[in-house]
C-alpha cells in the first residue's frame, strides 16, 4: 500500500522520481523520501544522498536541495503498517555505513525476529520499521555481487514485498524483487525505471516488465535481466501500456474522484464495445477460456472480493443466480481463505480486484489453485498478478483509477459481471428474448449515467443539508442491499461520518432502535416486485420520526427527500442507483472539508494483510 519508483540513466533523476512520487501518492502519503547517486567509473564507490520528510511529496519537494544532482535513485511514498509516519520511518532506509539503500512495500512477518537477532549482533535501529532489518541483512551479506547480497538476505525473510536496493559499491545498477507486492520494470531509450505501478512510468514509457512472485530484476542504464531468488534465469518479454500519461491527469476537474464519477458513461461504453453478439442475443467474452461445455458443468459460483469489489460481486451474485439460474454467492476474500473453506471441483471461483494486485484476493486465488480449482479474474489492470495467475477472466476496462474510493471500477465491475451471467445464462436457459431484453438494457447504461449526472446540483444540494449527520443508516431489498452496502461505504470512506448498511427487512430485528430525527436513513427504492416491501420498511422509519433519502425510479411519498433515477431492466437497475449516491457522498465530503482524493488512513491498493 506504498509506492515505489526508481530510475538509471543518464537524466537528472530527482525531478523524475519526485514526478514518479506525485503520481503514485494514492498508494500511500504520510511519508516520503528518496536516495540518489551518480554512477562513477567502474570499480569506483559512489555516494548516496538522501531526503526523507514526514507527510505528503510536497513536504519531501519542499525539502530537496537545489544542488542534489545524480542519475541514479529511488524514492517512496508510504502508509505506514510498522511505526508511525515519521521522517525516521520513511523510506528509503540505509544501512550504518550509508552504502545500502532500500524501499519496500510488503509486511516482513518474522521482523521482530530478525530484529532482535540484528540487534544482539551490535546493530542500532534508527526506525521503528520492518524494512530497516532488510536493509541490515543486505549490508551483512557476504556475497561478491548485489544481487547474490540481496538473495541471501531474503533467504532470511518471510512475508511480503516488492523491494528496489541500490549500493553505493554497485552504483551501476538497482536490483529489485517481487514475493507480493508488484513491481513494474520501464523499459526506456538507454534508461530504465521501475515501479510498483505503470502510473508512475506511463509519461516515460508504455513498454513494461512485470515481474512474478519470486522473480528478482537488475537494471542498468542500457540493459536489465530477470532471474529467480535461487538464480535461474527467466523471459521477460516486454508489453505496451494501453494507459496513456493523460489518462492520470484531472482534466480540469477539481479532483480524481469527481473526475472519475464522470468518466462512467464512457467507461461503461468501453466495456461494452465489441462484446455485444445481437445475432444470439449474448455476448463474447474471449478470455475467459471457458468452453460451452465447461460452463454448463458450474454447479456453483464463489465470487472473492475485498472492500468495494467484493460488493460489486456481491451484485454479481445475483445478477448469475437471476440470469444463468446458477446458484452464486460473494464473500469477503481475507475471510474466505482463512476459515479452510471446502474447495468444490463443480465450483466457479471469480477473484474481483481492481488493481489486480489486492493481497488478500490474490492470496486466496494461490490457495484455490493449489487445490486444484478454476479461478477467473475480474480486474482492471491488464498484466496484474490475478490477471496471470487465474485461469483466463475479464478485464473491466474502466481506465486508471487514482482516487483512493472506487467509483467507475465499481460501477465498471458490475457491468462485467452483468455481462458474465448473460453469457452463461445464454449458454444455458436463459431465453434468446430474455438475451435481447438484458442487451437492450446494457446499450441504455451509458445515457441514463449522463442523465444521472446531469442531476449534480440537486444532489450537491441535498447533501450540504445532510452533511451536519453524525451517523447515517442505508437500508435496501436484495437488489438494492449491495448498493445500500456500498453506499454506505463511500459515505463513510471519504466524509468519516459513520454509516450502516442494513438488508431493509433486518430494520424491525434491532436497528430500529437507531432511528431518531438525528439519524437519517438512505433508502433503495427500485420500481420491482419489492417495491410495497420497501414502502413499508419507510412506514416503519416515519413512524419513529426518522428522515428520509430515497433513491428511487418514482418519488416516494414517506421520503423526505427522492432522488430519482432513470428506469432500466429490473436486473440491471442497481448499477445506476448506486451512481447518485457516489456523488451524494462527494459533495457530503466537499461540504465538510475533507481530503477527498486521499482519504485518512487509507490508500488505494491494499498490498499487505
Amino acid at each position: 500500500m506504498c509506492g515505489i519508483v526508481g530510475y538509471i540513466g543518464k537524466r537528472d533523476v530527482a525531478p523524475l522520481l519526485l514526478e514518479g512520487l506525485q503520481r503514485l501518492e494514492y498508494r500511500g502519503y504520510d511519508s516520503a523520501g528518496i536516495v540518489i547517486t551518480s554512477r562513477t567509473a567502474a570499480g569506483k564507490p559512489g555516494t548516496l544522498k538522501m531526503v526523507k520528510a514526514k507527510g505528503r511529496v510536497r513536504e519531501l519537494e519542499a525539502k530537496v536541495p537545489k544542488r542534489f544532482a545524480g542519475t541514479t535513485g529511488i524514492a517512496h511514498t508510504r502508509w505506514a503498517t510498522h511505526g508511525a509516519p515519521s521522517d525516521e520511518n520513511a523510506h528509503p532506509h540505509l544501512d550504518a555505513d550509508n552504502k545500502v539503500a532500500v524501499v519496500h512495500n510488503g509486511i516482513i512477518d518474522n521482523a521482530s525476529e530478525l530484529r532482535a537477532k540484528l540487534t544482539a549482533d551490535g546493530i542500532v535501529f534508527l526506525s521503528d520499521t520492518d524494512t530497516e532489518v532488510l536493509v541490515h541483512l543486505i549490508a551483512r551479506a557476504q556475497a561478491d555481487t548485489l544481487e547474490e547480497k540481496v538473495r541471501e538476505a531474503l533467504r532470511h525473510v518471510e512475508g511480503t514485498y516488492g523491494i528496489a536496493v541500490m549500493h553505493a559499491d554497485f552504483n551501476d545498477r538497482i536490483v529489485v524483487a517481487r514475493n507480493g507486492s508488484p513491481v513494474v520494470l520501464g523499459i526506456g531509450e538507454k534508461e530504465m525505471f521501475v515501479a510498483s505501478d505503470v502510473a508512475a512510468l506511463v509519461a516515460h514509457t508504455r513498454q513494461v516488465v512485470t515481474l512474478d512472485d519470486g522473480e528478482m530484476a537488475t537494471l542498468k542504464a542500457d540493459d536489465f535481466r530477470t532471474y529467480t531468488t535461487e538464480g535461474s534465469t527467466t523471459t521477460a518479454t516486454p508489453t505496451t501500456v494501453e494507459w496513456e500519461a493523460e489518462s492520470y491527469d484531472m482534466g480540469g476537474h477539481d479532483t480524481y474522484m469527481h473526475k472519475e464519477i464522470f468518466e462512467q458513461a464512457d467507461a461503461v461504453d468501453r466495456v461494452l464495445r465489441g462484446r455485444i453478439d445481437d445475432r444470439f442475443s449474448t455476448v463474447h467474452l474471449g478470455g475467459l477460456n471457458l468452453d460451452a461445455r465447461e460452463a454448463r458443468g458450474v454447479r456453483r459460483i464463489k465470487i472473492l472480493g475485498c472492500g468495494t469489489s467484493y460488493h460489486a460481486g456481491q451484485i454479481g451474485a445475483q445478477l448469475i443466480e437471476e440470469l444463468a439460474r446458477i446458484p452464486a454467492d460473494a464473500e469477503p476474500a481475507s475471510e474466505f481463505r482463512y476459515r479452510n473453506p471446502v474447495v468444490d471441483p463443480d465450483t466457479l471461483y471469480v477473484a474481483v480486484s481492481q488493481s489486480g494486485e489486492t493481497y488478500d484476493v490474490l492470496a486466496a486465488v494461490q490457495e484455490l489453485k493449489r487445490k486444484g480449482a478454476r479461478v477467473l479474474g475480474v480486474v482492471n489492470v491488464v498484466g496484474s498478478a490475478i490477471a496471470r495467475e487465474a485461469d483466463g477472466g475479464t478485464y473491466v476496462h474502466a481506465g486508471p483509477e487514482v482516487c483512493v474510493v472506487s467509483t467507475k471500477c465499481f460501477t465498471n465491475t458490475v457491468v462485467a459481471f452483468a455481462l458474465l451471467a448473460l453469457h452463461l445464462g445464454r449458454i444455458r436457459d436463459l431465453s434468446v428474448a430474455d438475451g435481447k431484453r438484458i442487451i437492450d438494457g446494457l446499450r441504455r447504461l451509458p445515457e441514463q449515467i449522463s442523465e444521472i449526472l446531469a442531476g449534480e446540483d440537486e444532489i450537491k444540494r441535498l447533501a450540504a443539508e445532510y452533511a451536519e449527520a453524525k451517523s447515517m443508516m442505508f437500508i435496501g431489498r436484495v437488489r438494492g442491499y449491495p448498493v445500500a452496502r456500498e453506499a454506505s461505504l463511500k459515505l463513510k470512506e471519504v466524509s468519516y461520518i459513520h454509516a450502516e448498511a442494513y438488508p431493509a427487512s433486518e430494520l424491525k430485528h434491532g436497528p430500529l432502535a437507531l432511528i431518531e430525527p438525528a439519524m437519517p436513513t438512505v433508502a433503495i427504492v427500485p420500481d420491482d416486485d419489492l417495491l410495497e416491501k420497501n414502502r413499508a420498511a419507510m412506514e416503519e422509519i416515519k413512524a419513529r420520526s426518522g428522515r428520509i433519502l430515497a433513491v428511487a425510479h418514482q418519488v416516494q411519498e414517506k421520503a423526505d427527500h427522492t432522488i430519482v433515477v432513470p428506469k432500466n431492466e429490473n436486473e440491471l437497475d442497481p448499477i445506476l442507483m448506486g451512481i447518485p449516491l457516489q456523488l451524494f457522498a462527494y459533495h457530503t465530503a466537499l461540504a465538510m472539508g475533507r481530503d477527498i482524493d486521499k482519504p485518512r488512513n487509507l490508500a488505494k491498493s491494499v498490498t499487505v494483510e
